[in-house]
């Protein structure tokens, strides 16, 4: 596939006999780390910021366990989400990284939280972009349907579900990643997220679904409390996978800054990349700002227009 920026160096690190493919682009401090997601898609999900802050700093990314490069383990402890999280402290040795910016969008957040509330030596910063949070409230179409039992219909959110994944999962591809780029105009990046999401089989996708997460709301929250790293959360305002509320919750929590995208969807950083890498490198710049003149953090909320 054609790449606007070709990585200037990779590999692969193994984990416990789990291959993790990584590539490093362009050179400089910080180094901004952009973390994987649910393994739905790979490192290719950045392909909009990876040109982009190559040109100014140094990025690294890698693709999840289940996807891309990288291996794909059979059984859901394989997809615990303190797998995905040593996964990021081994690349980071891997690639000689001391320290970094983590860059998360949906489930990376969960694994960006764990790194930087244990790990906080090795985070200058943490950005969520549509954090997918175990806080509770999901949409109540979704939340209302069963994953395990066989469903009398296939309409809407029951394709969110085993059996409609072993049956029909390019099906199921179409209707979710709909539901995640909802903005108009937006069948490009629905083109690419299903055809990221044909890389990993719906057998291997079930056992991330049944993998061990953060176990709910309130170590969610013990965690966030515990982050102290500058953080920035960006979440749409228009967000069908994710609602607002949980952005909001995060911000509080990790006393971060909240940026609402104005009728953005579940992945901003794919439909309204000029809005989301303009908000990264301001939060990367004032970083190191922060680095060379400490001060106490402060906590802002402001909306952004997406551009349509």
């Amino acid at each position: 596939m054609t790449r606007a920026r070709l990585p200037d160096g990779e590999g692969f690190v193994d984990r416990d006999g789990v291959r993790i493919a990584w590539e490093t682009f362009g050179a400089g401090e910080p180094t901004i780390l952009f973390v994987p997601t649910w393994s739905i898609v790979h490192s290719r999900v950045w392909k909009l910021q990876v040109p982009y802050f190559a040109r100014k700093t140094r990025v690294v990314t890698f693709d999840p366990r289940g996807n891309g490069r990288s291996d794909r383990p059979v059984t859901p402890e394989g997809y615990a989400e303190t797998a995905f999280a040593d996964d990021i402290l081994a690349v980071m040795d891997a690639t000689d990284t001391r320290r970094a910016i983590l860059v998360s969008v949906s489930m990376g957040a969960q694994r960006s939280l764990l790194v930087a509330a244990h790990h906080p030596d090795r985070v200058d910063g943490a950005v969520f972009i549509g954090a997918a949070l175990p806080l509770g409230g999901l949409n109540p179409a979704r939340a209302s349907v069963p994953f395990d039992d066989e469903l009398p219909t296939d309409d809407g959110w029951a394709k969110y579900n085993r059996h409609y994944w072993l049956r029909d999962y390019a099906g199921f591809l179409q209707f979710f990643f709909g539901e995640c780029v909802n903005e108009p105009h937006s069948t490009k990046p629905i083109e690419d997220c299903v055809n990221w999401g044909l890389e990993i089989d719906p057998r291997t996708l079930i056992a991330t679904q049944e993998a061990p997460g953060i176990p709910g709301r309130e170590r969610t929250l013990e965690l966030a409390a515990r982050v102290r790293c500058p953080v920035l959360v960006i979440h749409g305002e228009a967000d069908r996978i994710r609602p607002l509320r949980h952005a909001e919750e995060l911000a509080e929590a990790t006393r971060g800054r909240l940026v609402t995208i104005e009728g953005g969807g579940h992945l901003p950083q794919v439909r309204d990349p000029v809005v989301v890498n303009l908000l990264i490198d301001e939060f990367v710049r004032s970083v190191a700002r922060r680095a060379a003149t400490p001060s106490a953090p402060t906590r802002r909320k402001r909306h952004a227009r997406a551009v349509a």
